[in-house]
């Protein structure tokens, strides 16, 4: 099963979380990557930091692990589709988490996140949690 993971997780690996690591490691081989809202958003906590080079530094080895995968046409065409969807039931997803999840969708991933509240409510979305045991 091929897994998009969100930023917190991404975080977590950086913080060394034991049982993100230990999840990452059960998924053996299964194809795994980000998507460039991810990396925009690491990037950008990166060069905000104290510690700008040096967290720039763990970021590049971190994304060294994981193909980030760009927003073309068809994860518009989704974002856009899911976006009316969810505003005519009153649901409201910060734009950055419906294009994470229109991503996952297009590729068929499933979502690896700890943020289940923002991502739940997209029903056809297979969300896992693996800073949960």
């Amino acid at each position: 099963m091929p897994y998009l993971i969100n930023t917190d997780i991404i975080i977590r690996l950086i913080q060394e979380d034991s049982t993100v690591k230990e999840n990452l490691a059960k998924a053996g081989n299964s194809p795994k990557a980000v998507s460039v809202i991810t990396y925009g958003e690491l990037l950008y906590d990166a060069i905000k930091s104290k510690n700008k080079d040096r967290n720039l530094a763990v970021l590049d080895r971190i994304m060294g692990l994981f193909p980030v995968i760009a927003i073309g046409k068809e994860v518009m065409e989704r974002f856009s589709s899911l976006k009316a969807e969810t505003q005519k039931t009153g649901i409201m997803i910060a734009d950055m988490d419906m294009f994470i999840a229109s991503t996952a969708l297009v590729m068929d991933y499933t979502l690896v996140t700890n943020n289940l509240k923002h991502f739940y409510r997209i029903k056809e979305l297979r969300i896992e949690n693996w800073a949960k045991e």
